[in-house]
């Protein structure tokens, strides 16, 4: 391998030739762990979109040659397409600032900018990674940003519309399902009788719910740090460079974002990101439910529950013959519980006295990977729901017309009639003579009337009744 010399200001140091990286990013390169863990792509290319409209800011105010200015930005909208994530080599725990991160992006793009306008690697002209790079920015306010945009994107082209089509998904089965009366369950134990459609609806509904959190979460990360430099009083930026900056990323990322309107707070922690992670941990809990009622439901399948038929998607067993496992189910709870996980991570660096000190957070990297590994994983569950699970699922109908005829718990409907206690009583008798409710109540009603109080359909409807 060949290797050159690059220096910064602590000396000179060997470089890879082939790198675009320089002396700042080989040194953290050194001495960092090596964790096979590294900043996510989606900040690097948060970085390179920031990058390109920082320059093409500086130029307008008239602080950037123009040639340089694109020069940047050439080289950065290659960052942010993910031409050069290969030259991004750092471990995800690093620096707590995302400092050694913005370096790395800084000299990759001014060697890369360099070698545009034929000058070699290493030369920092015409374009330096600090004077013209990172030009009216710091670390401290560029890495949160990045962050902020990272999260946005992913969640509005993947997350979100993800889940969207997992509420459809659900809502379709609530209507397929609606005629289907099975036994309700409370506290594992048979309860009166509710139907499957409603069930499903009620997942659904649980989806919708999570993605107006996810949203209203997002609403917070609008508001961006940069313009407040190194701790948050925007010595050496311009004036205007911050809300400039906001309004040419929202054009470029097509969605709305603003200079933070007190740069002190958006510096000093990162309450909007874990309020966001928040949000990401409630719908995290929502397809872990969904996913285990499901598996649940589809138990057995002849000495379980039963309702629901699974789909045969893969051999269950390396033992039994024909075994069908609830391998969906089992993987999205799994990605729950690491989400859940993940926001006590990104809790802790937050935390004061932990992630956030004084002017300054220190463990953006992980809370951004950890949000952005949420993030995938919540978008990936729900996939999986869409795709492998849901299409191929099946009700027993036969299954749940019998088990909801068999359940004690529609006696339910007596005790209106003739009071909670003798309604006991009937049903343990029912219980311990081994016969149906309905049996066990034939001296207490007409025939006309115990066959209406007993329609196991009716039952599931007054809530409708009222509502309609």
């Amino acid at each position: 391998m060949e290797f050159r010399e690059e220096s910064d200001s602590m000396g000179s140091v060997t470089v890879p030739g082939w790198a675009l990286w320089g002396a700042g990013t080989e040194r953290c390169r050194r001495n960092f762990a090596k964790s096979a863990r590294s900043i996510p792509f989606e900040i690097i290319h948060a970085l390179g979109l920031l990058k390109a409209c920082c320059a093409e800011v500086n130029r307008d105010l008239g602080k950037l040659d123009p040639e340089l200015a694109g020069l940047v930005v050439k080289a950065s909208e290659e960052v942010s397409s993910g031409r050069l994530d290969n030259h991004f080599p750092l471990d995800l725990f690093q620096t707590g600032s995302g400092t050694s991160t913005n370096m790395n992006a800084n000299e990759v793009i001014a060697n890369r900018a360099n070698e545009i306008s034929g000058f070699p690697r290493g030369a920092k002209h015409p374009v330096h990674p600090n004077d013209h790079v990172n030009m009216g920015q710091s670390s401290n306010d560029v890495f949160p940003s990045a962050l902020h945009l990272a999260v946005s994107v992913f969640a509005r082209a993947t997350l979100l519309p993800q889940l969207d089509l997992l509420r459809e998904a659900l809502g379709e089965k609530a209507g397929k399902w609606d005629d289907v009366v099975k036994p309700g369950r409370t506290h594992l134990m048979d309860a009166t009788p509710v139907r499957m459609g409603q069930v499903f609806s009620g997942f659904s509904e649980q989806v919708s719910q999570g993605i107006g959190r996810i949203e209203s979460a997002l609403d917070g990360l609008k508001f961006l740090a940069i313009g407040g430099s190194a701790v948050g009083t925007g010595i050496n930026t311009h004036p205007e460079f911050g809300s400039r900056v906001a309004v040419m990323l929202s054009d470029a990322a097509g969605m709305p974002f603003f200079e933070a309107a007190n740069h002190f707070e958006a510096q000093g922690s990162k309450d909007a990101l874990l309020h966001y992670s928040g949000a990401l941990r409630t719908v995290a809990a929502s397809l872990s439910k969904i996913a285990n009622d499901i598996r649940l439901m589809a138990s057995g399948p002849d000495c379980g529950l039963g309702e629901l038929v699974l789909p045969e998607i893969q051999p269950g067993s390396s033992i039994m013959p024909g075994k069908v496992n609830p391998v969906i189910s089992e993987a999205v709870v799994q990605m729950s519980v690491r989400i859940i996980a993940n926001d006590l991570a990104a809790t802790l660096s937050d935390f004061g006295g932990v992630g956030s000190l004084l002017e300054l957070n220190v463990a953006m990297p992980l809370m951004g990977d950890a949000l952005i590994e949420s993030s995938r994983l919540l978008s990936e569950s729900a996939r999986l729901l869409c795709e492998k699970l849901l299409p191929g699922l099946e009700v027993d109908r036969d299954r749940c017309e019998t088990l909801a005829g068999r359940s004690l718990m529609a006696g339910t409907r007596l005790a209106p009639i003739i009071g909670y206690d003798r309604a006991s009583s009937l049903v343990k008798r029912a219980s311990s003579e081994g016969i149906s409710i309905r049996e066990a109540a034939a001296g207490f009603l007409a025939p006309g009337e115990l066959e209406a109080m007993f329609d196991l359909k009716s039952m599931t409807m007054p809530g409708e009744k009222r509502s309609g």
